[in-house]
């Protein structure tokens, strides 16, 4: 059992499907040093069925996984953050409320799989490449010394994890 178990906050607009994987592939991989939330600036009244499938067809947990508020996770009595996530474009750009203790925070931009709504085979793919691409960086950010390392390294390689295949943000910018 490692000596600390680091919060993350995955953060998208509507937190219904790229926040929600990276929740549950975060909890999933490194449960045992890394506990992962997520939430959205707009919430959808639910999680997108298609999140949840593709998860549970990867053998994820999916139980306990709801769209909620980032302002659940700026309350006093919140579990205080350690590393702040946002994988979408436009939840990168909104002002976010202040997190208590001023976490470490990197954008990690995916296209919307959600938004893929012409053919159910297109769709589908597009929630298995998210889930493959959270996955991937997930891997990378869990194998970090993140005990030894110093913050300015830290922070230059949560920009490189941002900048990892299927990335929407070129600059991986990381706060």
């Amino acid at each position: 059992m490692p000596d600390r178990v680091y919060n993350v906050l995955f953060l998208c607009t509507g937190n219904s499907a790229r926040s929600i994987i990276g929740e549950a592939v975060m909890n999933h991989i490194a449960g045992d040093r890394f506990r992962a939330f997520s939430a959205g600036s707009t919430p959808k009244d639910g999680v997108h069925p298609m999140s949840l499938k593709v998860l549970e067809d990867a053998g994820i947990p999916t139980q306990g996984l709801r769209s909620k508020s980032w302002d659940e996770f700026a309350l006093p009595d919140a579990p205080r953050m350690d590393f702040i996530f946002t994988v979408c474009d436009n939840a990168a750009g909104e002002t976010c409320p202040i997190w208590p203790g001023h976490p470490m925070t990197a954008h990690w931009g995916l296209s919307d799989p959600a938004a893929v709504t012409d053919v159910a085979f297109k769709q589908r793919a597009a929630f298995e490449d998210t889930l493959r691409f959270l996955r991937n960086r997930v891997t990378a950010f869990a194998s970090l010394p993140h005990a030894s390392i110093d913050r300015l390294a830290l922070k230059s390689r949560l920009r490189e994890i941002g900048n990892m295949e299927g990335t929407t943000n070129p600059s991986g910018e990381v706060a």
